[in-house]
């Protein structure tokens, strides 16, 4: 009753009042609704350009060697079984001779201490940043947000700390570091810039730095789900600079989507920080971890599918759904073609057992799986930051153009599955400096399978 007396009120008085003033309320009513609009929009995020770390040659190490290095650091090197396991997960791991590692991992018996971690780190992330800011000549002073993400080594002060102090960036920045988030952290960190950037002052700026700190992860024991890590990881990281302004920007951030298994044990523990019965710190890497991601990633197509795949596809999906109810599941599935969505895939280059599930799942072909397949022969796996040196491959190839569409996949512990949806603005016009010196070489023939 109260409604209807308000409602009539206003219709009284609306009915009084002058033209002019009816006018005037109409503006005010449609200056507001704008402004509400324009305050709760969200923003678009572009990327305006990325760097990758190149490893001085130096620092390249050979599968041989080094499985010859981790035989011969051991008291007990007179156990060739576990140098013929060593030996088979070489030949499998599709990484080529040119993968590089610290210092530290060079000598017999390799050493390992706090100041090395900090210089690799050092080493890593400044070389990446220096590179970034060549490309984009951007003033420090409008990088008003940083992310960093490394998954093991979380040294105190922090690595954003260790940044914000080399390239006296200005004191009022947001600064965060994300550990223990897994090799899927690149895109979590590039999820959470875009959202800080979402409430940033106008032309705002966010630095996202990605690596892995191989100082701090070599395992010294025997149990094998630990050695793997040592046979599958290297040197690597990346740094993004990211604007809410399309100034120079080169790619579009379109979306930033993550998925997590972790409520069920068995994707919970498949990669997991801790020690063996010998008290031996290490990654262990589970033997089901292939098959944990591989129902990660179809529970992350579930929710990418509706946002980013053609209507015709989507219609295709539905109608297979209903058949798959009426036939009592005998039917076929329907996969649909993420290749009708776009143009480069990158797969992060968690090893060839990976890439290959992952080639499966999707129905790819050899050349959509080309860039991952490459990035982890020349680098070996370089955690969170591979996505960007497989982006790096597409683009020293001459493949990007303007309008292409990006997909990255990225795998972590947790277990999580995480992409990025990136549309390109602008093709580089040059080759990233870690493909520079070798893109020439590549594609070159990996095994599948051994």
């Amino acid at each position: 009753m109260e409604l209807v007396l308000l409602v009539d009120t206003l219709f009284l008085i609306w009915h009084d009042t002058s033209a002019h003033i009816r006018l005037f309320l109409l503006f005010l009513c449609a200056t507001t609704a704008v402004i509400l609009y324009l305050m709760n929009r969200s923003r678009t995020v572009y990327l305006v350009d990325y760097a990758c770390f190149k490893p001085n040659a130096n620092y390249r190490i050979s599968k041989a060697a080094w499985i010859e290095n981790i035989h011969h650091c051991r008291s007990d090197d007179n156990d060739n079984d576990n140098h013929r396991f060593l030996s088979r997960i070489s030949e499998r791991s599709g990484l080529g001779d040119e993968t590089c590692l610290p210092p530290p991992h060079h000598y017999i018996p390799p050493y390992y201490c706090l100041s090395e971690a900090r210089a690799e780190a050092e080493l890593s992330i400044f070389t990446a940043i220096d590179d970034l800011l060549v490309k984009t000549s951007i003033n420090l002073d409008a990088i008003s947000i940083l992310v960093v993400n490394c998954s093991v080594f979380n040294p105190t002060p922090s690595l954003a700390d260790m940044i914000m102090r080399r390239y006296k960036l200005r004191d009022d920045i947001c600064n965060v570091q994300l550990s223990g988030m897994g090799c899927s952290a690149g895109l979590i960190a590039v999820g959470l810039a875009k959202d800080l950037l979402q409430t940033a002052s106008a032309d705002a700026h966010a630095l996202v730095v990605s690596t892995e700190i191989m100082n701090r992860t070599y395992y010294t024991g025997r149990k094998r789900e630990m050695q793997v890590f040592n046979m599958l990881f290297r040197m690597g990281g990346s740094a993004v600079l990211l604007s809410t302004s399309g100034t120079k920007a080169r790619f579009q951030l379109a979306h930033v989507i993550r998925t997590c298994t972790g409520y069920q044990d068995n994707a919970y523990q498949c990669v997991f920080h801790e020690e063996d019965d010998m008290g031996n710190l290490g990654l262990n890497l589970s033997k089901n971890l292939v098959d944990v991601a591989g129902k990660a990633l179809k529970a992350h197509i579930i929710t990418v599918g509706p946002l980013i795949l053609p209507l015709s596809v989507k219609i295709a999906i539905f109608l297979s759904s209903i058949s798959g109810k009426v036939l009592n599941g005998t039917a076929k599935p329907y996969v649909p073609d993420f290749c009708t969505a776009f143009n480069h895939l990158c797969v992060h280059a968690g090893g060839r057992a990976v890439i290959d599930a992952v080639q499966r799942s999707l129905g790819l072909l050899d050349e959509h799986v080309e860039p991952s397949r490459m990035t982890l022969h020349r680098f070996g796996n370089t955690s969170s930051s591979s996505v960007w040196y497989e982006l790096a491959y597409s683009e020293a190839k001459g493949r990007m153009k303007k309008g292409d569409r990006v997909w990255m996949i990225g795998f972590g512990s947790g277990y999580k599955c995480n992409s990025a949806v990136l549309k390109c603005i602008q093709p580089a016009n040059n080759a990233d400096k870690a493909w520079q010196d070798c893109i020439y070489r590549y594609p070159i023939d990996v095994p599948k399978e051994v």
